[in-house]
C-alpha cells in the first residue's frame, strides 16, 4: 500500500517509507490550499507540452477537462485528500490519472521542484492583490474617521508626554502614509514573483524541446508589454526562496505598523485618556468585572504582530544554511508564509472594522488639547520671528515654563511683566501664541497639520483612494 502511494518516486525503492515517516513528510495538510495554482501551472504546462507536440491537442483538452472537474470537486469540499500521497501536486496528479490516462504524460518535463515553485509564484501574485485590497479597505475606513471629525484637535505626543497639538485628521494621515507604503512593498514583491520558473526541472531543466516562454505567456508571467518573464537560472529558480522572505517582512512590517496604530486607540480608549470610544463589536468584557470594555481587537492586533515578525525570522533562518538547490527543508517555508497572509489580512479586516465604529469624544480632547504648555514652541517661534536666535529663544521660553510652575499658573497667565523680565523681546501681544485657531494657521508648510494642509491632504487621500 505504501509503495502504491509513492508511485511518482517509488521506483528505485524496494520498499515504501513507514507509516510514521508518510505522517512526518506529509504537507497537504498545509498545501492543499495550492490547489487552484497546481490546476493552473498544469493547465499551462499541458497546454505548452502540446504546443511543442509531446501531447496532442486531444490529450491536452482531455488533462484540462480533468483538472476543471478536480478543481469543482476542491471547491465544493468535495475532494479527498491523502496523507499518503504527501502534497498536494501528487494528489492532484494520482486523481488526475485516474479519470485520464493522458495524465501519465503531464509530469513529462517538470519535477515537483519547479512545479512548486510555479504555484508558490502564482501565489504570491493573488496574495499580494489580496492584501492591497484590504489595505485599501483599511485606509478607507481611516480616511473616513478623519473627514468626520474635521476640527477636531488632540496633543501630539512624544516620549508618551503631551508635545504640541494636531488635528485628529492629520494623525490618522499618518497612517494613511504607512499603510501606503505597505502596499507599495507588495506591489514591489508581486513584481519579483512575476517570473515562470517551470520548465527549470529538478535542478539542470530538460532535455526536451520546451518552450519556456510560451508557458509563461499562458500562465501570466508577462511584463507590461506582453513580454513573457522568466526566470533565468534553473538552479535559482527552484531554491529561492527570497520572494517567501519578502512576503513575510512585508506582512510584518504591516504588523508592526497596525501594532502601533493598535497602541495609539489602546491608550486613547483609556479612562485616563478618554479620547475615543471603540465599538462594541470588536471589544469584549470581562469575567469578573461587569464595567470593563476592553479594547481586545486592538490588543490582539498588537500581539499578532509578533507572530508575524516570527514567521519572518522563521523564513530567514530555514534558508540561512541551505546549499543549492532544493533541500526537504524548504517543505517548511509554506506554513509561515500562508500564517502570515492570513493574519495581516484578517488584522487589516477587523482595523477597519474598528475604525468604522469608532467615535471621538470632543469634549476631551478639547480639553487635553487646552493645556497652553502644548504651545511653549510657538512661543519660542514668536521670539525668532522678532529676531532671537532659536537658542536663545528656547532658553528664555524654558525659563518661562519654570516661572509658570513656580507661581502655580498656566502658561499663558503670567503678566506681562513675568515674561518682559525674562527677554526683553516679549511683546504684549506676546499670549497670542497660546491661541489655538492662530497656532494651527501658522502651520501652512506642506506636510503641517495646518487647517489648509489638512484640508489639502484630505483632498490628496481621498483622490488617492478613489
Amino acid at each position: 500500500m505504501a509503495k502504491k502511494a509513492q508511485a511518482t518516486w517509488g521506483g528505485r525503492f524496494s520498499a515504501g517509507p513507514a507509516e510514521l515517516m508518510l505522517k512526518f513528510s506529509e504537507s497537504v495538510s498545509f498545501d492543499s490550499r495550492l490547489a487552484p495554482f497546481d490546476i493552473q501551472g498544469s493547465k499551462g504546462h499541458s497546454a505548452m507540452l502540446a504546443h511543442v507536440g509531446i501531447l496532442t491537442a486531444k490529450e491536452r483538452d482531455a488533462i484540462h477537462a480533468g483538472l476543471n472537474a478536480i478543481l469543482a470537486e476542491i471547491q465544493a469540499g468535495k475532494f479527498t485528500w491523502s496523507t499518503q500521497l504527501e502534497d498536494v501536486h501528487m494528489n492532484i496528479e494520482q486523481a488526475l490519472t485516474k479519470r485520464e490516462p493522458a495524465a501519465a504524460k503531464l509530469h513529462t518535463a517538470r519535477s515537483r521542484n519547479d512545479q512548486v515553485a510555479t504555484d508558490m509564484r502564482l501565489y504570491f501574485k493573488a496574495a499580494c492583490t489580496d492584501i492591497i485590497q484590504r489595505i485599501d479597505a483599511a485606509q478607507r475606513a481611516i480616511l473616513a474617521v478623519a473627514e468626520a471629525n474635521p476640527t477636531v484637535l488632540i496633543p501630539g505626543y512624544t516620549h508618551l508626554q503631551r508635545a504640541q497639538p494636531v488635528f485628529v485628521a492629520h494623525h490618522l494621515f499618518a497612517y494613511l502614509e504607512m499603510l501606503q507604503r505597505d502596499a507599495e512593498r507588495f506591489v514591489v514583491v508581486q513584481d519579483h514573483a512575476n517570473w515562470c520558473p517551470l520548465g527549470s526541472g529538478a535542478i539542470a531543466g530538460t532535455t526536451l524541446p520546451i518552450d519556456r516562454e510560451f508557458t509563461a505567456k499562458q500562465l501570466g508571467f508577462i511584463d507590461d508589454a506582453g513580454r513573457p518573464r522568466v526566470t533565468q537560472n534553473s538552479m535559482d529558480a527552484v531554491s529561492d526562496r527570497d520572494l517567501y522572505i519578502e512576503f513575510a517582512s512585508a506582512c510584518a512590517l504591516v504588523g508592526v505598523h497596525l501594532s502601533r496604530m493598535a497602541e495609539d486607540l489602546i491608550l486613547w480608549m483609556s479612562a485616563e485618556f478618554k479620547f475615543v470610544d471603540l465599538p462594541d463589536a470588536f471589544c469584549t468584557g470581562s469575567s469578573l468585572m461587569p464595567q470593563k470594555k476592553n479594547p481586545d481587537s486592538m490588543e490582539l492586533i498588537r500581539g499578532k504582530s509578533a507572530r508575524l515578525q516570527g514567521n519572518l525570522h522563521t523564513l530567514l533562518t530555514l534558508a540561512k544554511g541551505l546549499p543549492l538547490t532544493y533541500n526537504r527543508d524548504l517543505q517548511e517555508d509554506k506554513p509561515p508564509v500562508f500564517d502570515s497572509h492570513d493574519q495581516t489580512a484578517i488584522c487589516l479586516e477587523v482595523l477597519a472594522g474598528t475604525f468604522a465604529g469608532m467615535k471621538f469624544n470632543e469634549e476631551r480632547c478639547a480639553a487635553a488639547v487646552a493645556d497652553p504648555a502644548l504651545l511653549a514652541t510657538d512661543l519660542a517661534d514668536y521670539l525668532v520671528r522678532a529676531g532671537v536666535a532659536f537658542r536663545e529663544a528656547h532658553h528664555a521660553v524654558g525659563a518661562v515654563v519654570k516661572l509658570a510652575e513656580q507661581k502655580g499658573v498656566p502658561l499663558d497667565k503670567l503678566s506681562n511683566a513675568d515674561v518682559a523680565a525674562v527677554h526683553p523681546n516679549f511683546g504684549p501681544d506676546w499670549s497670542d501664541s497660546f491661541v489655538l485657531a492662530k497656532a494651527m494657521a501658522r502651520r501652512t508648510g506642506t506636510g503641517m497639520p495646518g487647517p489648509a494642509q489638512v484640508k489639502r491632504q484630505l483632498a490628496r487621500w481621498k483622490k488617492l483612494l478613489g
